[in-house]
């Protein structure tokens, strides 16, 4: 990686780049500290770019930039920076140029700073916010790129290391901790950019780094959960010490601790309180053979939701029962362990991480209500196993009839779009068929022998489910357009599978359909990617119409 001292010509090296238009950087006080994306970009800064062209260069003369990296100068762009004496470097990967933008924004601005990563399929924007969270409830300085929209979380661009750098020059204070999130599949152009959570993590330099799960999504960058597990174990593969956060219960997860160096200690979390041992204090390991492997782990290196007593424990002992928690579901149970784990592994007191977990808010979209009578929550759920948990998770809570908007991913391609169909199709008639079972022994019960209680609980779990799909047309843009065969592969599968559902071509319409035809009993489950982005604004405009 390069020296903080950096000049042109050892940016370059360190890029494996050639530099051509100038020799030297652009503007006269040279280099700010900040690699930026050309549209903020200012006098000074380090631009990196996946293509530009002849506009492109005018406007970072005009800004006064330092210089340019790129991968692909298009046009007659170096002919004009050659003229405008404005120097671009030329790379083979721009991820690699935004890697080594990452690591020196983080030896220079946060050197001192612990560390942590967070990877896997579903779960890390939550995980993340979630440590980033304890971490500031303690007082400490901390800063994370985690955002609702998972849109600063790859190599694309830098915009990693342009938060790091903007944040650190705004505060006195030097950063304590950084909390980044790594995309575990990243693509670019329709193509897979190798090996992208193993570059972020050389990069971070982490001290904890976390993986959640493993589970098909990104499909056509990456086809096979294989494939996803080779991606997603780079972050186990470029670790250099510390602790990695592994998923007891993910087999992939789990084996990824093969790949770290002997300097690294694993710590697991589960949620399978039958793991050997645990409840047993006078021993100092746990044994299992849950994952065909026959192992020990130190009591104090495993995190584990007890179902039975439904509180999580560590060592032994419980520390917070699933009422303290803000939220109640198996996926967010899943993700506040690996936050809890992460934390601990970091030295946190436990007193701290407790009152951290108590007054934690979500991150917006994520398993989030936002509106009451009738109950709104809005998930980012976006792949067939983000899709089922969320879908259950609701289910089981309190409700007269449960109405499913669902939006359909544009410019994403067919697989993507059936394998989340299917999901969606068995997560209902799952519960469907226990609805079934649950009024089928509700009517073979004397009703006046029957507890009110349960009579409740029945109602709440039997109820109806209504789907509606939206196309979004009305508020993606061109990357996210949902083609008709995109629609036709999702309207097949549930007709195969027998469910009924209504479409909408407008998210908007979609949404004041199912506003307007709940009951306030009624629980609203909002799911979706880019399609589902909007859809707050879009409720508020027709709650305030309606008022």
């Amino acid at each position: 990686m390069i020296d903080t001292k950096i000049t042109i010509n050892s940016l370059a090296e360190a890029i494996s780049g050639k530099i051509v238009g100038s020799d030297d950087f652009r503007s006269p006080n040279g280099f700010t500290g900040i690699f930026n994306i050309l549209k903020d970009s200012n006098e000074g800064d380090i631009v990196i770019r996946h293509w530009i062209d002849e506009k492109g260069i005018k406007i970072a003369s005009s800004k006064n930039v330092a210089c340019i990296i790129t991968e692909d100068p298009r046009g007659n762009s170096v002919d004009i920076a050659t003229d405008l004496k404005i120097p671009i470097i030329i790379v083979q990967k721009i991820e690699e140029a935004n890697a080594i933008a990452l690591n020196w924004s983080i030896k220079k601005f946060a050197p001192n700073s612990k560390r942590v990563i967070i990877s896997g399929t579903n779960g890390k924007s939550t995980t993340a916010h979630m440590i980033y969270h304890i971490l500031k409830s303690t007082g400490a300085n901390a800063l994370t790129n985690t955002d609702s929209k998972s849109e600063y979380n790859t190599l694309i661009d830098p915009m990693v290391p342009k938060i790091i750098s903007e944040y650190s020059l705004s505060n006195e204070k030097s950063l304590e901790y950084l909390v980044i999130e790594a995309s575990e599949v990243q693509g670019w152009l329709g193509k897979l950019m190798h090996h992208h959570a193993l570059l972020m993590t050389k990069a971070v330099d982490p001290d904890v780094g976390v993986v959640t799960n493993v589970a098909i999504d990104h499909i056509g960058l990456v086809n096979s959960i294989e494939e996803v597990f080779e991606e997603t174990s780079g972050i186990a593969r470029g670790m250099k010490k510390g602790s990695l956060i592994l998923n007891f219960d993910d087999k992939n997860v789990f084996r990824m601790a093969n790949f770290a160096k002997k300097n690294i200690e694993p710590f697991y979390f589960s949620m399978n309180s039958n793991i050997g041992g645990y409840k047993n204090t006078n021993i100092d390991n746990i044994k299992s053979n849950s994952v065909d492997i026959d192992f020990h782990i130190k009591m104090d290196k495993i995190l584990i939701y007890d179902t039975e007593i439904e509180s999580i424990v560590f060592k032994s002992e419980p520390i917070l029962s699933i009422d303290e928690l803000p939220f109640n579901s198996n996926h967010f149970i899943q993700n506040t362990l690996a936050a809890i784990s992460a934390c601990l592994s970091l030295g946190i007191e436990i007193k701290d991480i407790i009152n951290g977990i108590k007054s934690y808010k979500s991150l917006k979209r994520r398993f989030r209500k936002i509106n009451h009578n009738p109950t709104i929550i809005d998930d980012f759920a976006h792949n067939p196993e983000g899709i089922k948990a969320t879908v259950n998770a609701v289910s089981n809570l309190p409700h007269e009839n449960l109405k499913i908007l669902c939006a359909i991913r544009g410019s994403r391609g067919k697989e993507i779009n059936e394998i989340n169909a299917y999901a969606l199709a068995e997560v209902i008639n799952s519960i469907n068929k226990k609805r079934f079972n649950k009024i089928s022994i509700s009517n073979s019960t004397d009703n006046s022998n029957s507890n009110s209680n349960s009579n409740n609980e029945l109602t709440n779990n039997c109820s109806d489910i209504e789907i509606i799909l939206s196309s979004s047309l009305d508020v993606v843009d061109e990357a996210n357009f949902v083609e008709e065969f995109e629609e036709n592969i999702f309207f097949d599968v549930l007709k195969n599978e027998g469910i009924d559902f209504i479409h909408y071509k407008e998210l908007k319409k979609a949404i004041d359909y199912v506003y307007n035809s709940s009951k306030v009993d009624d629980i609203i489950l909002l799911i979706g990617a880019q399609g589902m982005d909007p859809v707050e604004g879009l409720l508020n405009d027709i709650i305030n119409e309606d008022n």
